[in-house]
């Protein structure tokens, strides 16, 4: 199995780090999520035009045809740079959900309007005290006409048009299209703790367009899991940069006139945070190469996640205790790596969930070891 990353996917992870360097620094990351928007169309247009917005989408729908590994590479990336631009849910998690169930013409007008940045779709599917994985769907289509309440609808707040998920009178879960316009429906937006945006969607007999044919249940948790992926190597990004700057501080930082990285016992605090990072990035490789390998397993999933929230929360601690008072500041950038972590860990899944789905599935295997 090879771990290095190919020429063309160096190419593409030093591309993309060249543009959102270029565009955030800590003073114009608050600046941009400050605004009502809270992301910057001009690195929307940018990303478009390198082919990111395409990227995990079919050439012949007008994508670039990249796989996991290649959406992991960008990921790590924004996560590395907290690029706050939508595009896991706006983008990639409709999108994957459209390319599966649409009928040719409908998934090749999307995906054309999703690649040039012309069009941004949002995936509602939780719903008030369901917790993850999101299956006690109470939303309802009946006639085409969706009514119900989701909550949490990432980037609602900028989508065109939404992806549904309803239940239909025989019990099967359905995926509609509703315009953001549409008749009976009412958006409610809202700022996250990261700094973030979402929506509470509001239908009461909103028109939608049926996507696909049959139960989209599998389909639902096959892009779960794809999202997961996503998510655990934006994490690793996040880890990444925040372990740099805490052992920059370190060694910059002088207590009793001698830099804090002198004194034994915040170096390896240091080195410990080292591990948790390097065994976030060892999990989410193994979980990006079995979805490579066509693998859309829940459990694999799990174990990659736990793994991420439990380093995240280890790194972004440390992180914050080791930088003192600063660490707390809006100003300095620490914190805020710290509280998309944060929000990270607390989507689709804590740490706590995923280790009860792992906890449910002991009874599966012959043999278990505790390491």
């Amino acid at each position: 199995m090879e771990f290095d990353l190919s020429d063309e996917q160096v190419m593409l992870r030093d591309t993309v780090r060249d543009v959102l360097t270029s565009a955030y620094d800590v003073e114009r990351l608050r600046a941009v999520t400050d605004t009502d928007l809270g992301w910057s169309r001009d690195v929307w247009r940018s990303l478009a035009e390198i082919g990111i917005l395409g990227l995990v989408f079919s050439e012949a729908d007008g994508g670039m045809g990249a796989g996991p590994e290649e959406l992991s590479v960008v990921m790590e990336e924004v996560g590395a740079s907290l690029a706050p631009e939508p595009l896991l849910g706006s983008v990639v998690i409709p999108g994957m959900l459209v390319a599966r169930t649409a009928d040719d013409a409908t998934r090749t007008e999307i995906v054309e309007g999703l690649s040039s940045g012309e069009r941004m779709l949002a995936f509602a599917h939780t719903e008030a005290g369901d917790r993850w994985p999101h299956t006690a769907v109470a939303t309802t289509a009946v006639d085409g006409r969706l009514t119900g309440v989701k909550t949490l609808v990432d980037h609602g707040d900028c989508a065109d048009t939404f992806v549904v998920s309803a239940r239909e009178p025989d019990g099967a879960i359905g995926l509609y299209l509703v315009a953001a316009d549409a008749d009976g429906l009412t958006r409610t937006a809202y700022r996250t703790h990261d700094r973030r945006r979402g929506a509470q969607l509001d239908l009461s007999g909103a028109p939608g367009a049926r996507l696909g044919e049959g139960d989209a249940s599998q389909v639902i948790a096959d892009v779960d899991v794809a999202t997961q992926s996503a998510l655990c190597a934006e994490a690793v990004g996040a880890m990444t940069r925040a372990l740099e700057m805490t052992t920059e501080y370190l060694k910059s930082r002088k207590q009793f006139g001698v830099p804090l990285a002198t004194f034994q016992a915040l170096s390896h605090r240091a080195a410990d945070m080292f591990v948790s990072a390097e065994l976030a990035r060892s999990m989410s490789t193994y979980f990006t190469a079995s979805l490579a390998d066509g693998d859309y397993d829940p459990i694999t999933a799990s174990r990659a996640k736990l793994q991420i929230c439990r380093s995240g929360r280890h790194v972004g601690q440390e992180a914050v205790q080791m930088h003192g008072g600063i660490g707390m500041t809006a100003e300095y950038p620490i914190g805020h790596y710290v509280s998309r972590l944060t929000a990270i860990s607390h989507t689709l899944g804590d740490a706590d969930s995923h280790l009860a789905r792992l906890s449910g599935s002991v009874a599966d295997w012959e043999m278990v070891t505790v390491g």
